[in-house]
């Protein structure tokens, strides 16, 4: 088992957040960074090195197009029957060649227009009867005249000190016209080795080599190539260059000739170095920021949960100050701050006003004792009176008064229930007989004064409430609402069960309170002050937050001349719960 002391709970909150930030921010990033800038830097240098070699393989196309373009032309001049026969003719009169050459030669000049890549057609001889003009020229031997003279094919030759290639080839395919010697010579246009040779797409330099390995053409400006002196192993090039000589004629008249590329590692790197400084910025912002809202969110966590530690250590010194500062913030430490405070002052107030609250016990108890007694003073001997009741509805019945028998009947049932006075609950049911039996007694009053309308749902029958809770309210509603009016009184009474609470409404049609009193009946209610006025109502009031303590809603609405509303709503208790009360 690991010692206590190494386990990762006694590691102090500011050092499990550094541990936290350096091994799921810290290292992931430096990782991630260097892995992704290596494999960046491995894959654009392999893609670079491929499109320079698809880049030095166009170059070699193209110039071998240009070369295969002169060698067609040449090989189709090789077989033309009336260009031998122009060449091995004898002219004994100028106007006979002149004729000839508007006929046969002219003509040729058609390539240089079509073929772009084609500069100029020219023509050596050794007739002494051609005039030597308009494209035509003596044989006097010149630089590449043994080469093409020893071979049975094109060459391709460029002119000393000048970017001009040619292709050269001698005119002898058919053996019986050899009396002279024919060569033609197809100069390539320089622009257009220029174009090639030149391209924007290839970053190093290119070089065209013989197969003397020497440098034909580049555009290399440090190379004097012109001379065709300068081979390409003499070339001094740095370390960290890349040669790429894989493109060389073969099968060709170009036999031996190739097309080098060279080009450092740093220009091949150019881009990754740049995308470089990208990842060194970008791992900067994860690095930094990141960082920065850890260092935010650790020093707000570790701040305040000292302060909560602080407090605490003050509890256990029995000081009870709160925390003021990070009470509303909503996070868990908010809540914590929050329920801490909550505590503190539970404790203290548990601790201060336990006697004080005995003291409010007891004197709820007294003010219950008070409003029973009250509610004994003002029956007139209770015991002398039921009898007395008793005896008259027993004559009216002799005198067969149904109805007075009734009534009497009703006042005997409410004088009985003041005799079980020590009664604390009775269910609704038993409630609501003696309301029905006041109803009806004060309707036996006033006739068709009064109209009374109840709507009672059947689940709330059963349910237990505090003896006489609704009675005085309709004792009101008739005798201080409805009596002194002069029109019809109405009382409507509503008891419903909503959310698990018995909702009470009685609505009467009667006098009703103005504002004031209405105002100061509540504030007596509130204040708790002594009996005096309005007995029945605070005698509810007291027995209902004595039985319930603040889990009863009660109001009052009144306004003079249309009537007063009270709206009771208690918790429910069923006829078989047990009640501590």
């Amino acid at each position: 088992m690991i010692p206590s002391k190494f386990k990762f709970n006694n590691i102090k909150l500011s050092k499990k957040l550094l541990i936290l930030y350096i091994f799921s921010v810290f290292l992931p990033i430096i990782l991630t960074n260097v892995i992704f800038y290596q494999v960046t830097t491995e894959n654009i240098r392999n893609q670079k090195m491929k499109d320079l070699s698809l880049t030095l393989e166009q170059i070699t196309n193209d110039f071998l197009d240009v070369v295969d373009h002169a060698g067609g032309i040449s090989s189709g001049l090789y077989t033309d029957a009336n260009l031998y026969d122009f060449f091995e003719e004898d002219y004994v009169r100028i106007i006979d060649y002149i004729e000839a050459y508007d006929s046969y030669i002219r003509e040729f000049n058609r390539y240089s227009p079509i073929y772009y890549s084609i500069q100029s057609i020219n023509f050596y001889t050794d007739n002494p009867s051609v005039i030597y003009a308009g494209g035509i020229h003596p044989i006097i031997e010149p630089e590449w005249y043994d080469e093409v003279t020893s071979t049975s094919h094109p060459i391709v030759t460029r002119t000393k000190f000048s970017n001009t290639f040619s292709v050269i080839r001698e005119l002898d395919y058919y053996p019986n016209q050899r009396k002279y010697q024919k060569i033609i010579k197809i100069d390539l246009n320089p622009n257009t080795i220029k174009e090639i040779f030149e391209s924007v797409t290839f970053q190093g330099n290119v070089y065209l080599v013989n197969e003397k390995d020497y440098i034909e053409y580049t555009a290399d400006k440090n190379v004097d190539w012109r001379a065709g002196t300068t081979a390409f192993d003499s070339l001094k090039l740095s370390s960290d260059t890349i040669i790429f000589d894989e493109n060389h004629f073969k099968g060709h008249y170009l036999n031996g000739w190739k097309v080098v590329g060279t080009i450092t590692e740093q220009e091949i790197l150019n881009e990754v170095y740049q995308s470089g400084r990208f990842i060194i910025v970008l791992a900067s912002l994860n690095f930094f920021i990141p960082t920065l809202i850890i260092i935010l969110i650790s020093r707000s966590l570790h701040v305040r949960i000292l302060r909560i530690v602080k407090h605490m250590k003050k509890v256990k010194r029995q000081d009870f100050e709160t925390i003021k500062q990070g009470e509303k913030d909503k996070d868990e430490i908010g809540e914590l701050t929050s329920e801490f405070n909550r505590m503190t002052r539970t404790i203290n107030q548990l601790i201060n006003d336990v006697y004080v609250a005995n003291i409010q016990k007891k004197d709820l108890e007294i003010k219950e004792k008070q409003a029973q007694l009250s509610a004994l003073q003002s029956q007139i001997n209770p015991h002398f009176l039921f009898n007395a009741l008793e005896t008259i509805r027993m004559r009216s019945i002799i005198k067969e008064e149904v109805e007075t028998a009734k009534i009497i009947q009703n006042m005997a049932k409410i004088f009985r229930n003041s005799l079980t006075w020590g009664k604390d609950w009775v269910t609704v049911r038993e409630e609501m007989k003696l309301i029905i039996c006041f109803l009806e007694i004060q309707q036996y009053r006033f006739g068709d004064k009064l109209e009374y309308h109840i709507d009672i749902e059947d689940q709330v029958y059963n349910y237990k409430i505090p003896n006489m809770a609704f009675l005085p309210f309709v004792e009101n509603a008739s005798i201080h609402g409805v009596e002194p009016i002069k029109g019809i009184g109405r009382i409507n009474l509503q008891i419903q069960l909503i959310d698990d609470s018995i909702v009470y409404t009685l609505t009467d049609n009667g006098m009703g309170m103005t504002e004031e009193t209405l105002h100061r009946l509540m504030e007596s209610l509130k204040n708790e002050e002594e009996m005096g006025t309005s007995v029945g109502v605070k005698n509810v009031y007291y027995r209902l937050k004595m039985y319930y303590g603040q889990d009863f809603e009660f109001t009052i609405k009144s306004s003079p001349g249309e009537g007063t509303t009270v709206k009771i709503s208690l918790p429910c208790k069923n006829v078989g719960q047990h009640h501590s009360e």
